[in-house]
Order: C-alpha cells, then structure tokens, then sequence
C-alpha cells in the first residue's frame, strides 16, 4: 500500500464537516468539469505515447497552478488495488479511472476540495466538492481552476458545439453539477419514486453514493444535471439549485409527517439502529449503510443529541472495504472487515 495515499488517512474530506447550508439534508455539492487539450487524440483513442505525453504535459502545467500548489500528485499505475479503492471511496476518483492505470494520474488539493483526474475518459477532469448544499462556491473556484489551466495548455473548443468531450452527453460546457441528498423520509413514505420521476421529466438524473451505475445505499441519492449544451454554465447551476430546494422541500415535510403521524415508529427505528451499532460485533457495509442512515436521521431530528452529524459522515467512508483495511495497514478478509467494522463503529459512537 502507498505511504503517499496514506497522508488522506491523517484528515477529513471537507465534504465530510457536516456543515454548510441544508446540511442536514445535503451532505455535499459537486461540481466536475470535463476537458480535453486541442489538437490531441482523446484518452480512448491515444497511442500509449500520446496518453504518457498528455500527462506529462498536464503535470507540468499542474505543478505551476497557484490553486494546486502542495497538492497530492499520484500515478494510478504505482499504487495498489486497495489504494484505488481508497481513492474511490473518499470520491476522488471513478471507477473508470481504476481501470487500465497507465500514464493516469489523480491530483488531490489541500482538504480534498480540489482534484483532478488525468486521462480518465477525458483528459482532464477537474472536480470540487463541497460540504452542504453549496453549488455557487463550488462552480466559482471550478471556474477559476479552469481559468488557470487554460493559461497553461489549450481546451479542445467548437465555437458552435462548445468543448469537445469524449462523451457527447459532456460536450457542451463540459459540466456536471451535482448534489449528495439524504432522503430517509422520502425512502419511509414512499415518495422517493415519485420524485425521481419529477426531476429525470426536469432534465436531472439520480443515483447512487458513487455516482454512475451505482445503486442508492443508506438512503443516499446523488441528483445531478444531464443536458451540458445548449446552456451557460451559471444556468445550469441555477436550474440544478432550483430542483434542489424542491426536493430538500418534500424530505423536509416528509419528516414533519413521519413524526407527526408515525413518531413512536420511528423513535423506535432510529433508537434500535443506533443500539444495533452501539452493540455490534460483526456488520457488513450493506446493514451498516442502512443503519447509520436511521442514526444520522436521529441526529439530524434531534433524537440523538449526544452523536455529532461530522462523526457519523465520517462512518460513511472510514468502514468502507478500503479505507479499513488501510487503517489496519493490511488486507483484511470479508468476514475480518465485518468485525473490525463494527469494532471501529462502536469506538466512535462511543466517541473513543
């Protein structure tokens, strides 16, 4: 495992704080812009030269980036499986970019606001992450990493088609916003269907915590915009907050209802899951994701006042396969991650 990767261990992701507008609802804003340099085959069409060229080219414009200066600059092809995985798990890379490592890179600023991936289906994709529903932040300093990059190298661009992406569902303005909602209330009064299919009408898809092909666990459901051409940048962000604030709306009274016509129901729910995590010995990420979601519920409704929102985001990710098994500094079993999962849990719930 790569002592390099190991410093992101040492500190919580900034979309973990569990702080920001609506963050009880919002665990975190999103927003990724996808470009590729001028005159240069695209990722999936590049000789094994002209991948290790763009990266080379990429790295030396990153390392001049006032943005990215101190950041964590590391090559996909010298760091393990687990290490991927880690990387995925805290949201920093795709599942795509796992695959075939060569000449591919992630590049991880200060607090893990800021990151890239190099030669991923893109040449560049440029993402920040935000904790709380904070869309405009994220898309100015995306703007401005953007700005500076384009001081350094050239972006494919159509004056009439906007940047050129390897996806043609990208090309456009190469954006794609997105916004991390816990729904429980939606979830438990069935409404949840019925919201999905009102935003996809509205031009937004939903999935899962780790974005594409990925189902919703823990209640967790990534929405974000689907149409890159024919809009400004600023629009699309004003549409995707719109839709938010609809949707923040209906789990917001979905709450007052399940607590004003089922409070007993779901004292009870949240009560047991947290005494089930509290007192389990062996869990696996699936019960755990289901479990944890009751529990930040409570906190976030006032049921459990003695748990901290931060503490329970950070579960999210810390009892994830990768991330225990590079806390223990070693490959772990499925049935050893089970018990040394629920060990972890209960120390933090226990607030050791």
């Amino acid at each position: 495992m790569s002592v390099k990767v190991d410093v992101l261990l040492k500190q919580t992701c900034e979309w973990l704080r569990g702080t920001g507008p609506n963050s009880d609802i919002v665990l975190s804003s999103r927003v990724r812009l996808a470009r590729n340099l001028e005159k240069v085959a695209f990722p999936h069409w590049a000789t094994k030269k002209q991948e290790k060229e763009t990266l080379e080219t990429l790295e030396e414009a990153v390392r001049h980036i006032d943005l990215l200066k101190g950041s964590l600059f590391v090559h996909m092809a010298e760091i393990d499986d687990v290490d991927k995985q880690f990387l995925l798990e805290r949201h920093l890379v795709s599942r795509e970019h796992m695959m075939q490592p060569d000449s591919k890179a992630v590049v991880v600023g200060d607090k893990e606001v800021v990151s890239l991936m190099i030669n991923e289906e893109d040449h560049v994709r440029i993402q920040v992450i935000q904790s709380g529903f904070n869309l405009q932040e994220c898309w100015r300093t995306a703007n401005r990493l953007d700005d500076a990059l384009l001081k350094k190298v050239k972006f494919a661009f159509h004056p009439e088609w906007g940047y050129l992406t390897t996806c043609p569902t990208n090309t456009g303005t190469g954006l794609r916003a997105s916004v991390m909602l816990h729904l429980p209330a939606l979830v438990m009064t069935k409404q949840i269907s019925r919201v999905i299919q009102a935003i996809s009408k509205l031009g937004m898809t939903a999935r899962g915590l780790y974005g594409e092909g990925t189902e919703a666990e823990g209640n967790f459901f990534q929405i974000s915009n689907q149409v890159t051409m024919g809009s400004v940048e600023e629009d699309t962000i004003d549409n995707l907050e719109r839709i938010i604030r609809q949707v923040i709306g209906h789990e917001e009274n979905a709450r007052k209802t399940l607590m004003k016509q089922n409070r007993e129901v779901v004292q009870d729910k949240i009560c047991r899951a947290n005494g089930t995590l509290k007192s389990a010995h062996i869990i696996s990420t699936k019960e755990m994701m289901g479990l944890i979601s009751m529990v930040r519920l409570g906190v976030d409704m006032g049921i459990i006042p003695d748990i901290d929102r931060r503490a329970v985001n950070e579960l999210f990710i810390l009892t994830q396969p990768a991330h225990l098994q590079k806390i223990e500094g070693k490959m772990l079993s499925s049935t050893q991650r089970d018990v040394k999962r629920a060990n972890l849990i209960r120390r933090r719930l226990e607030g050791r």
